[in-house]
């Protein structure tokens, strides 16, 4: 299968070499056409997520091209920058690594149970775009689905899933326990409510920043409180710590704002990317920690990481089946017009029009057409093969 994939994480890059590589909502869509525009490509789609950006492209028979130079171009940066730190992989070992990308294996805390969603949703970002052929669509199919058997088949559970957890938990340590503190999350998107949450259950008064607030659809997780965004230093004078998680190309929390804060948060958590918070405000009885700074958390359940290669394994061999068998219909299509000149080639049907003998027209028809083409894959054939084979086509009958 011409299969590219080209990708920069955090396993390559640190975060500063990936942050120009991420892409928003917006410009995924607006790239996506692009790239597939390009001679020679049939189907394509983005993953751009905290801890990586890969750029997924089906190739037409016989074509070649330069996957990073394509991902360079739509994010205006030279590919000569990143040729070191980025991964290549083709064919079959590209339909394996997103698979193990939306099973969480690959994530930077392991079993990471957000990543599956943003697979779906970079599947459904390249349907909007129309970047999406049939072979990526059933690819990425396939990839959500192992990464939906792992969360509900295996126990991967049992480490923190998500940088939010990751980070809430460290976050006990630093203080010695989080009751009673004071807690501002900015970003009311699916890391902020999630952050706000843990915040809130660990005992924490929680405040979440808010852009606009639109009654009945603005969701805000229970007991937390809201604030205006743009009003979010002076709330931050005074709290204990803070959490931003955007989508905002731009800082939300700038170095000069936390030195002007008489009272500053003493533990600044940034789970953006591009980052939210600038580096250069720690210091001063401040510490800001990023995505990198969580690190990857292991995991012990030898049994449940097993459990969840083989359901990768499972599923990528039920794509390859697919995709064998898509490539394989113009040969059916061949196979069932030659079978039917070779049977006129053969026999005389004449008799048996004449006496209107309609079993006997299906039971050569059938007969020889199952010999011819079981006669050409002798080393095929197997009485379990058949036995599969049978049960498959005896399925809906009735008696």
């Amino acid at each position: 299968m011409n299969l590219l994939m080209v990708g920069v994480d955090f396993t390559r890059a640190d975060i500063a070499l990936r942050e120009p590589l991420s892409f928003v909502r917006g410009q995924v869509l607006a790239l996506l056409p692009r790239i597939a525009e390009k001679p020679g490509v049939s189907g394509c789609a983005l993953l751009a997520t905290c801890n990586r950006t890969e750029l997924y492209v089906h190739l037409m028979d016989g074509a070649e091209a330069d996957a990073l130079s394509l991902l360079c171009a739509a994010a205006g940066v030279p590919p000569e920058s990143y040729r070191a730190a980025a991964q290549v992989l083709r064919g079959n070992a590209v339909a394996r690594h997103l698979a193990e990308v939306a099973a969480g294996v690959q994530s930077q805390i392991y079993g990471d149970d957000q990543i599956v969603s943003q697979v779906r949703d970079a599947a459904a970002l390249a349907r909007q775009a129309g970047a999406m052929d049939a072979v990526m669509d059933t690819l990425f199919r396939r990839a959500v689905t192992a990464g939906k058997r792992v969360r509900t088949e295996t126990r991967l559970r049992g480490v923190p899933p998500s940088a939010a957890q990751r980070a809430i938990a460290r976050a006990e340590t630093f203080f010695g326990g989080l009751a009673g503190k004071r807690a501002v999350v900015i970003g009311n998107g699916e890391m902020g409510r999630l952050s706000a949450a843990l915040l809130r259950d660990a005992g924490c008064a929680v405040t979440i920043t808010l852009r606009t607030y639109r009654h009945g659809e603005t969701v805000v997780p229970a007991g937390c409180a809201t604030h205006p965004y743009d009003d979010r230093a002076a709330l931050l004078d005074g709290a204990d710590l803070a959490v931003s998680a955007t989508t905002s190309p731009h800082l939300t929390i700038a170095a000069e704002q936390v030195r002007a804060m008489k009272h500053p948060p003493r533990l600044l958590i940034d789970l953006a990317m591009p980052r939210d918070i600038d580096g250069a405000a720690a210091g001063g009885g401040v510490a800001v920690w990023n995505l990198d700074d969580l690190g990857r958390a292991a995991d012990e359940n030898a049994a449940d990481r097993a459990r969840a290669m083989e359901i990768v394994g499972e599923e990528l061999a039920a794509f390859a089946e697919w995709h064998a068998y898509r490539r394989s219909l113009p040969v059916i299509d061949e196979v069932k017009g030659t079978a039917l000149r070779r049977l006129r080639f053969d026999h005389d049907f004449s008799a048996l029009y004449e006496e209107n003998d309609v079993d006997g027209l299906l039971e050569l028809a059938v007969g020889k057409t199952v010999d011819l083409l079981l006669g050409g894959m002798k080393e095929a054939v197997s009485p379990e093969r058949l036995t599969d084979c049978l049960a498959r086509m005896r399925k809906g009958m009735n008696g």
